[in-house]
């Protein structure tokens, strides 16, 4: 169960990833899909990567936070 959560949460912070510059909502899936990964990791025990991965919620927050609107 644990696994699954992992590549899902993963999988969705990628796609948001690569479709971040379409506009801020997609933007704040990344800050998500960094928040759920980091939550895989330290539920997995890998708490660098759990860490690492809060950062990068974070960073996606703060971009979201001053990112225009795409009309």
């Amino acid at each position: 169960m644990l696994t699954a959560f992992g590549v899902t949460a993963l999988t969705f912070m990628m796609v948001m990833y690569a479709l971040e510059r379409r506009g801020r909502p997609y933007l704040a899936g990344f800050a998500a899909g960094c928040a759920l990964s980091s939550a895989y990791g330290f539920l997995a025990g890998t708490w660098p990567f759990g860490v690492i991965e809060a950062i990068w919620s974070v960073v996606a927050l703060r971009r979201w936070a001053t990112a225009r609107s795409v009309s």
